[in-house]
């Protein structure tokens, strides 16, 4: 069988270059999940409810179950597993360990990307701003205090490094 409507894209995706040929129809989560095996954005809603899927596309954070993959081409994406490495965790993520803001972990990768935007664009966020900026995002298990507070925590050390 002939697969029709194929786009060729070029995108980065954690500091790596792709060019690969993506349906019209497939959204980015489909592509970094089933094309390209990376699999920290989760699929849940499908509908951009949960956040759990939520990577930063040129900078912003997005739901990548409600973005075409033909629509990023061009892009630059960071996803959970450009964050930190396979042997060094970035702040944020060391943050929600240490926080203990990660228990069932399904939407924890969502969270942080959309807590990294957070601190990308309001490095001294209030209590208030960060349960605002990740209303977003789903969490079935933590009820937020933990994670909020490895926000807090990653924007106080972020404030007394500068100093």
């Amino acid at each position: 069988m002939e697969i029709k409507n194929v786009h060729e894209i070029t995108i980065n995706i954690n500091d790596q270059p792709y060019t690969i040929g993506v349906q019209a129809h497939h959204t980015l989560l489909d592509v970094l999940r089933d094309q390209l095996d990376i699999t920290g954005p989760k699929e849940c809603c499908g509908v951009g409810e949960c956040g759990a899927c939520t990577v930063l596309l040129d900078g912003q954070a997005v739901n990548a179950c409600l973005i075409l993959a033909v629509e990023v081409d061009g892009s630059e994406i960071i996803t959970i597993e450009g964050l930190g490495g396979s042997v060094h965790l970035s702040p944020l993520q060391q943050a929600f360990i240490d926080a203990g803001a990660v228990q069932c972990g399904f939407c924890t990768p969502g969270m942080i990307m959309a807590a990294q935007y957070l601190l990308n664009t309001y490095p001294e966020p209030t209590k208030e701003e960060v349960r605002v900026a990740l209303s977003g995002n789903l969490c079935r298990c933590t009820g937020y205090d933990r994670i909020i507070d490895a926000v807090l925590s990653v924007s106080r050390q972020q404030k007394e490094r500068v100093k």
